[in-house]
This record gives structure tokens, C-alpha cells and sequence, in this order.
């Protein structure tokens, strides 16, 4: 039996609510290292295949494009197929493209297969709409918030986890791992899943052709994108740029100690169910104004670090910033996923597939402007930089009220 937006048995939501929230932020977190273990991965792969730099670097690139073509290609189908089909198809194939790329004999055929994950990896953006959809209005930010958790507990493990198992094994065992686990998360929701069948009655391309008009018409999903590209730019600017500063005075940390720190992240995730909690009581302006403060604070805090003479006093400081900086990233992004998702029911599948794919333009932006920083003025410049985003987001709090509701 399908459970609609409109009309669902509320003793089964209530049943499952709480086992589906954990599904989706388990997925979230195990299918999300696909995205980002190849950076770690790019010399091993490279050395073993004997592929040039140039084409080494392209395994990064294409996992990435394979995703944000798949947000826009795919992840709009949920608006029009059944979901929990869509989701384990396109858990399926992800898990069929990662074998293919542990197994890849030649480099033209891994970089296919790392495409193709890539793209089949918009599964955790077909999982939101359908959390959302399921859980209550007046708890939908706590739900969004929990999955959203689980999406950056993954990315901020997926480069130790991937750089632990090629250590041990090999990088073509860190992808027999991720379909291993994948597959063992397509039989849960295979088994827990619940349906949801659109109401969109337009063909595939209508809504494709759609995502101009929906932006157009939706200022909420323009004003949240946008600041939720502006904190993920400073996400980007920041880890893009923190490994290069890590091993010089006063921190002095080797690749071990660079890869735990990369641990000390995750706290940031714990923010993600009490933004979500404190937006379904009304709070979200007063949130996203301490988020994108928190952000701007938080870089300072890292820019000081640097400049301390005591290795313990500038790791303190700066593991303080880092935390407070994740804090003000998954903030931001939580609330901006609970706005959108309180809009149109029928387009929440590309509704969703514009917000991620526009902030991860962001995070490219990002990524690009703390190369600049580094080549011009070293980790001040590298932090200034990534708090101008954040201060970008607080003019934008006090320029509107949309989506704070």
C-alpha cells in the first residue's frame, strides 16, 4: 500500500518514523565517502595503474561531475516514480559502479566506472525528500537535521576510512568495502523502505524543464541555496587549505596525526538534529544568524592558532575553531534543507536536487578561491577568505526573513 503526502495511516508513521530517520542518515553516511575518498586515494590508484597525474586527477573530477549530473538528471525522479524503486535502483547500480572500479583493468574503464558512481551517489538526495515526506511538519527539522548528520559524519570519515583500508589491504578493497555496505543498506531498505508515490503527473523532461520556473517562483529556495553555497564555500575553503598548514610550526602534525585531525570534525555533526529541533519551533532566524556568526568567529579563532607558539595551545584553539566552524556549516544547511522541504510536496525531489547541486557549485567556488588565498598570502589570507562567506551569509540574515519560518 502507498503512503501519499496527504493521507498516511498515522500509527504507521509514528511505527516508522524512528527506524527510517536512522536508515536515511545511515545511508547518507556510508554512500557520501564514494564522493570523497578518491582524494585520498589518487596517488595509490595512479602508482598502481600507471596513469599520469593529469588523468589521476580526473578520477576526483568525474566522481564529482558523475554527481552533480546526477542531481539534476536523476534525483528528479522522485518526483515521478515510485520512490523506494528509484532509491534501490539507484543504490543497485552505485553498487555495481563500485565494484566495477575495484575491479577496473584499464584506466579508461575506471574512470567510467568512478562516473558512474559518482552520478548513482544522489541516492542520499532521493532519501531527504522521502524522510521528509514521512515525518510530521512540526518535526521535520529534527528528522532532516538527523539525516544530514549522517551525510557529514561520512564525509568528514571518508578520508581516514579510505586511507585506513588501503593501508591494510589495497584501494581496490576500500571499493569491495563500500559495495559490501552498500549492498547491506539496499537489503534493509529494501525490507523497511516505505512507498511514496508521487502526485506529479509531467513527463521526465516537463520536469526538467521546470527547475528555471522553480526557482523563479520560489525565493525561499533561492535565498537558502544561496547562503547554503556561501557556508559550503567556507566548508571547502577551509579542509582544502587546513592539510597544507598542519604539518609547519606550531602544529607540526605528520599524515597520522593530519588524518585524526580530520576526526575531530565530526563534532559538528551533533549540531544537525538541535538546528533542526530549534527550527521546527520557530527559531530559525535567530539560528542562521548564530550559524553564519559562528562561522565568521570560528576562522578567526583558526587564523590564531596559527600565529601561537605552543604546539598544545594551537591545536586547542584551532580543534575549537574547526568544531565551531562545522557547527556553523551544518546549521545553515539543515535549516536551508527543512525550508525547502516544507515547500511544494510535489517537487520536493527537484527542489532538493537544485539546493545540493547549487551548493556544491559553492564548494567548488570554495575550494578555488582558498587555492588563491594560499598561493597570495598563505592560511590568514586562506581564513579571511572563508569568513567573507560567512559574513556574505549575515548581511543576507539581515537582508531578508525568507525561509526563516
Amino acid at each position: 500500500m502507498s503512503i501519499s503526502e496527504t493521507a498516511r495511516p498515522a500509527s504507521r508513521n509514528q511505527f516508522a518514523e524512528r527506524p527510517l530517520i536512522w536508515l536515511g542518515a545511515i545511508t547518507a553516511g556510508v554512500v557520501v565517502t564514494n564522493l570523497f575518498a578518491p582524494q585520498i586515494l589518487l596517488g595509490l590508484i595512479g602508482r598502481s595503474m600507471s596513469m599520469p597525474a593529469w588523468q589521476a586527477g580526473l578520477i576526483s573530477t568525474l566522481t564529482l561531475l558523475g554527481y552533480a549530473l546526477g542531481l539534476l538528471l536523476l534525483v528528479p525522479l522522485v518526483d515521478l516514480v515510485e520512490n523506494r524503486l528509484v532509491i534501490l535502483r539507484t543504490l543497485g547500480c552505485a553498487i555495481l559502479a563500485a565494484l566495477a572500479t575495484a575491479l577496473a583493468p584499464t584506466p579508461a574503464l575506471l574512470l567510467l566506472a568512478t562516473f558512474i558512481l559518482g552520478a548513482c551517489c544522489v541516492a542520499i538526495q532521493m532519501m531527504v525528500p522521502l524522510v521528509a515526506s514521512m515525518v510530521a511538519p512540526d518535526r521535520r527539522g529534527q528528522a532532516i537535521g538527523e539525516v544530514m548528520g549522517g551525510l557529514m559524519i561520512g564525509i568528514l570519515l571518508s578520508r581516514p576510512a579510505a586511507s585506513l583500508i588501503a593501508d591494510l589491504w589495497s584501494w581496490r578493497a576500500y571499493y569491495v568495502v563500500s559495495a559490501a555496505l552498500m549492498a547491506l543498506l539496499a537489503g534493509a531498505l529494501a525490507r523497511y523502505l516505505p512507498t511514496l508515490r508521487p502526485s506529479a503527473r509531467a513527463s521526465y523532461a516537463d520536469l526538467l524543464l521546470s527547475f528555471p520556473r522553480l526557482l523563479r517562483e520560489e525565493p525561499v529556495l533561492r535565498v537558502r541555496a544561496w547562503t547554503a553555497s556561501l557556508v559550503m564555500a567556507s566548508f571547502t575553503a577551509f579542509w582544502s587549505a587546513v592539510a597544507l598548514r598542519l604539518p609547519d610550526a606550531p602544529f607540526e602534525l605528520d599524515a597520522k596525526g593530519i588524518a585524526a585531525f580530520a576526526l575531530i570534525g565530526v563534532a559538528g555533526a551533533a549540531a544537525t538534529p538541535i538546528a533542526g529541533r530549534w527550527g521546527d519551533k520557530g527559531r530559525a532566524r535567530p539560528m542562521f544568524f548564530a550559524a553564519h556568526l559562528l562561522i565568521i568567529g570560528s576562522l578567526a579563532l583558526c587564523a590564531w592558532a596559527s600565529v601561537l607558539e605552543s604546539q598544545i595551545t594551537g591545536l586547542l584553539v584551532l580543534s575549537l575553531g574547526t568544531i565551531l566552524l562545522d557547527v556553523g556549516i551544518t546549521t545553515d544547511q539543515t535549516l536551508g534543507r527543512r525550508a525547502i522541504n516544507l515547500l511544494r510536496p510535489e517537487a520536493r525531489g527537484r527542489m532538493n536536487g537544485l539546493f545540493v547541486a547549487l551548493f556544491f557549485i559553492g564548494g567548488g567556488i570554495g575550494a578555488a578561491a582558498a587555492s588563491l588565498a594560499w598561493s597570495y598570502g598563505g592560511w590568514t589570507m586562506v581564513c579571511a577568505v572563508a569568513a567573507s562567506f560567512g559574513v556574505l551569509g549575515l548581511l543576507t540574515d539581515l537582508a531578508t526573513r525568507t525561509g526563516t519560518s
